[in-house]
């Protein structure tokens, strides 16, 4: 079974005196129906569980009026195996994308607040124009993703206490111990490959066959483009999907700003800027914004029309490049497309660690691959895929502006100067 982070903040959750219901978001296949019906057993005598998609005829319960006693009286009688106990039931709402007037009925019952109510939805399906009365004040929002580096390590034997152990060497600056450093840089690779996605995990940790991996995958990614047919409305369905199908192209060119015109010949922002938006609301990818100038606040310093496009799970953009490529990954033979796997793998773990990712990059002349607040100051962070770090662009932006730290990430121990430190990819998760 993977251990999830997130239990933790569910547990927070129950414990408060005045708790409000709870909506965990997500994109598709992250985990969230396991996690809160594992976390229901185990903390709660009673359960009822009422799932839009398994059981679409549970709408009706949301048919009529939404007031608390309405719908205890309507979850009892629709829902066979309903146990509704004041104080001992948790109801969970799954999959409550697809069904708007659940999700306008979470208000009534916070107010009531006889039951824990958790309830989660695919950030596909989440439109909020499609909720009669949206629950503003009365629902508690939590973002789950697909598993991050440090819950794929102890999915594969790695222990939290190494982990603080290795995070003990980053605090000090201190090289890892050679076999130490080798062993979590191997399994940095096979997280590129593998991802988060729990089920991609949970047969990699079975079975370690990597042919299986991908089969799950792909499937995983047709699935996604499924989703896009159903979700998405008129026109967008096509343009989402070569806006989602195009991600490779685009980290495959030097010049990695997303540009409209590799998704289509003559592509405006116009045309696909909507259907852009449609996936990162999605929880499919991620924008990294351009800086306007590298200091903070770095939001304000943001470009909103420059930007850069990464997957949010690696291990699907791996999937989504040629047969083959897991073995080039692993084996160091990825060519162009190298760097930017590296760089999308870092863009994910800052991202789950609920950073907002950001660039620098003028006239083409510099590039720092990412920056971000660091002991109040703006660092700049550059990402190597080998164990070379000379980086001219972090030397001239350091020179030029008034950024006093750097970072370097690479396969290389952990080192570095007055002005930057160099540290090995994994440690990207302390950051």
């Amino acid at each position: 079974m993977l251990k999830r982070k997130i239990y933790d903040d569910l547990l927070r959750w129950k414990n408060r005196e005045d708790k409000l219901c709870l909506l965990v978001k997500g994109a598709r296949q992250v985990g969230k129906t396991f996690i809160i019906e594992l976390f229901a057993r185990e903390n709660y005598k009673y359960r009822t569980i009422i799932n839009f998609v398994r059981n679409p005829a549970y709408k009706a319960i949301f048919e009529g009026d939404l007031d608390a006693e309405t719908l205890i009286k309507q979850i009892s009688l629709r829902v066979p195996d309903a146990e509704l106990v004041p104080g001992e039931t948790l109801i969970f709402l799954d999959e409550i994308q697809d069904c708007a007037k659940a999700r306008a009925a979470l208000k009534f019952l916070t107010q009531d607040g006889r039951f824990d109510v958790i309830a989660s939805g695919s950030m596909l399906g989440i439109n909020y124009k499609d909720v009669p009365s949206y629950p503003v004040g009365y629902v508690e929002y939590l973002d789950m993703h697909s598993l991050d580096l440090e819950e794929f390590l102890w999915a594969n034997g790695v222990s939290p206490a190494s982990v603080a152990d290795i995070k003990g060497y980053y605090d000090i600056k201190k090289p890892v111990p050679i076999a130490m450093h080798e062993r979590m840089m191997e399994l940095f690779k096979e997280y590129i490959v593998v991802g988060g996605m729990p089920r991609a995990v949970s047969e990699f940790v079975t079975t370690h066959n990597f042919a299986n991996v991908l089969k799950i995958q792909k499937g995983i990614i047709d699935d996604y483009t499924d989703d896009i047919a159903r979700y998405a409305e008129g026109a967008e369905k096509a343009k989402a999907r070569a806006c989602f199908l195009s991600i490779p192209k685009h980290l495959a060119k030097d010049y990695k700003k997303f540009q409209y015109s590799i998704v289509e010949r003559g592509g405006t922002a116009r045309k696909f800027g909507g259907s852009l938006m449609w996936l990162l609301d999605a929880g499919i990818i991620n924008f990294c914004y351009n800086l306007s100038i590298p200091e903070l606040p770095l939001e304000g310093n943001a470009k909103s029309d420059a930007f850069k496009v990464y997957m949010r799970d690696t291990g699907l953009l791996t999937a989504m490049l040629e047969d083959g490529s897991q073995a080039d990954i692993i084996d160091g033979n990825l060519g162009i497309y190298k760097g930017a796997i590296y760089e999308n793998i870092i863009a994910d773990i800052f991202n789950k660690s609920g950073k907002k990712l950001y660039y620098f990059e003028q006239n083409g002349k510099w590039e720092i691959d990412f920056f971000i607040r660091k002991n109040k100051t703006a660092t700049a962070i550059e990402v190597k895929s080998a164990d070379n770090t000379k980086s001219k662009s972090m030397d001239a932006v350091m020179a030029t502006y008034d950024v006093k730290h750097g970072i370097k990430l690479s396969t290389k121990n952990v080192g570095g100067t007055n002005k930057f430190d160099s540290l090995p990819l994994y440690m990207a998760m302390f950051l």
